[in-house]
């Protein structure tokens, strides 16, 4: 009789072992489906930057339509000017910083933070 009550007492600790390792993998699948979509989200904003109005210095925001996520897209102008006595000649091209960054509230209950830069050339402001 001892033995039944041992054997039962190893398989609920057995199953609550298992039960523990599929929630941590099920949670853990749910982060990284949100890390994904909020990667998603910074790609696709990177890749729209100066499309529609060419390079412009300063930031936009928005929100996924799900509201879930929410994006800004930050242009600066990248490197020096040469200044007003160099002898460089100068283009009508500029260097430009693109960064992206996305923010959720994770399904763990903290705020996440994603970001992706890149530098990019436009036609230099006038």
């Amino acid at each position: 009789m001892l033995e039944v009550v041992v054997a039962f007492v190893l398989l609920a600790l057995i199953l609550v072992t298992v039960f523990q390792v599929f929630s941590s993998g099920l949670s853990r699948g749910t982060t990284l489906d949100e890390r994904s979509q909020a990667l998603a989200i910074a790609q696709s904003r990177l890749a729209s930057a100066g499309l529609e109005d060419g390079l412009k210095e300063g930031e936009t925001r928005g929100e996924s339509p799900d509201r879930k996520y929410a994006w800004s897209l930050r242009v600066t102008a990248y490197g020096e000017d040469p200044g007003p006595g160099s002898s460089a000649p100068q283009a009508n091209i500029a260097i430009y910083r693109v960064d992206s960054l996305v923010s959720w509230h994770g399904s763990d209950g903290r705020d996440q933070v994603y970001s992706l830069s890149t530098l990019l050339v436009g036609a230099k402001p006038s």
